[in-house]
């Protein structure tokens, strides 16, 4: 699928299945978010601006770990409805939260991981630019340029390896590892030559679910708040709800983008799906049941159906 396809599959997904993402999300994100709506409420009590401080960051800490852990649940939950969807089964709540709950370790550790990755990255980009910042005192203009050039080089390889990595969370849901870890060579493999298009639909997914939605409502919440309290509230809670009601989007969005990934780089064969694992004999080239994600990729005229979700196993 191309791009606009990933992201139309995505929301046609998440349209058909809107209850139970919503239900998923609420059960995944709710807690974090009222937390994040409280931390919210007491810097915004006065309802004027006020600079962050030391409190509020030690607050908002630990409320963001909660909310990525979370989101790793949801995620996991999304890929298996998208995956019994597709296999014409009836997804269930209780199958999504035991399959996240399950991989909510491996999870845990490959995004930690990633996260030391990608800070060791820029803290080395870091001190390259500040030995060319002190040598822009004696070396005058030609190093402040070379600095500037070393800075924007430094910015797009922590982009590029984020990018390398951005398919862990599909990888270790989908696939049997023999360590949670190989899920980083595992990603790096798929995205090879693919990281502009997941550059791309990560920032382009993230805007539509996450911040343009919050951004735009809580906006409108503070400069309506202070003449129409009762109208400025509820747009305010609404900028910060909206994220979890969109977030099955983006979990889809990546979801859809590993299963691409995978038709690009593998063998027909690699897509075959386990009967004894998932009860149904469906395998590559099969006609796609229509509520699949293969599905809406196949249903336009002249398109035919590339790959079968890898299966999930028993879910426990």
């Amino acid at each position: 699928m191309n791009f606009g396809e990933i992201l139309d599959s995505a929301v046609t997904i998440y349209r058909r299945h809107f209850g139970l993402f919503l239900k998923l999300a609420v059960v995944s994100l709710s807690i974090p978010l009222l937390l994040l709506v409280y931390v919210g409420a007491r810097f915004l009590g006065s309802f004027v601006a006020q600079t962050p401080s030391v409190g509020l960051v030690l607050w908002a800490f630990p409320i963001v770990i909660l909310y990525y852990v979370a989101s790793l649940v949801l995620t996991a939950g999304t890929v298996r409805v998208i995956s019994e969807s597709y296999l014409g089964r009836t997804p269930r709540l209780r199958d999504a939260l035991a399959l996240g709950l399950s991989k909510i370790g491996s999870l845990v550790l490959v995004g930690l991981g990633k996260g030391i990755i990608l800070f060791l990255v820029a803290v080395g980009v870091g001190i390259v630019v500040a030995i060319l910042a002190a040598l822009a005192k004696s070396a005058g203009a030609v190093a402040v340029l070379l600095m500037f050039v070393t800075g924007v080089v430094g910015a797009w390889l922590v982009v590029f390896v984020a990018c390398g990595y951005g398919v862990t969370t599909p990888v270790v849901v989908l696939e049997n590892l023999s360590s949670s870890f190989d899920a980083f060579g595992r990603s790096w493999q798929l995205t090879r030559d693919f990281k502009l298009k997941v550059l791309a639909l990560g920032v382009v997914a993230i805007l539509l679910t996450i911040s343009l939605p919050s951004l735009v409502f809580r906006a409108i919440g503070s400069a309506v708040l202070p003449s129409v309290p009762a109208l400025g509230v509820p747009l305010t809670a609404l900028g910060y709800v909206l994220p979890l009601i969109l977030a099955p989007v983006l979990a889809a969005v990546i979801t859809l983008m590993y299963y691409d990934l995978r038709v690009r780089r593998e063998e027909p064969s690699t897509f075959r799906c386990s009967a004894s694992s998932w009860g149904s004999s469906e395998r590559y080239g099969a006609p796609a049941r229509p509520g699949g994600a293969a599905g809406l990729a196949a249903a336009r005229p002249g398109r035919s159906v590339r790959a079968a979700p890898v299966p999930l196993g028993d879910g426990s």
